[in-house]
């Protein structure tokens, strides 16, 4: 198979007209407008819900005894540390 230059694959603004007339001309084939294109934009943004409390992000400095405990506890070892002080802060309130 021959190799093909990078340019070779871009039309000329001539060929561009010529194909972009070609399909405006059959309904099947019509490229979107621009107001088209702006109403096919997906509404929603990937990812999970916003949580209706959030939490602070914040830097802190911890031994390495106390994150190895807790990371080796598995996923969710932050939320638990979270939690673990939570029940401390209520119970010395």
């Amino acid at each position: 198979m021959p190799k093909l230059k990078p340019d070779t694959l871009i039309p000329t603004p001539e060929e561009d007209a010529a194909i972009t007339k070609a399909a405006v001309s059959d309904f099947d084939a019509r490229p979107f407008t621009d107001a088209e294109w702006e109403q096919a934009k997906p509404t929603l943004r990937p990812g999970r819900p916003k949580a209706d409390v959030t939490k602070e992000r914040i830097t802190i400095r911890l031994s390495a005894e106390v994150v190895d405990h807790f990371r080796s506890t598995g996923r969710g070892w932050q939320t638990r540390m979270d939690r673990i002080l939570s029940e401390w802060v209520r119970k010395h309130a």
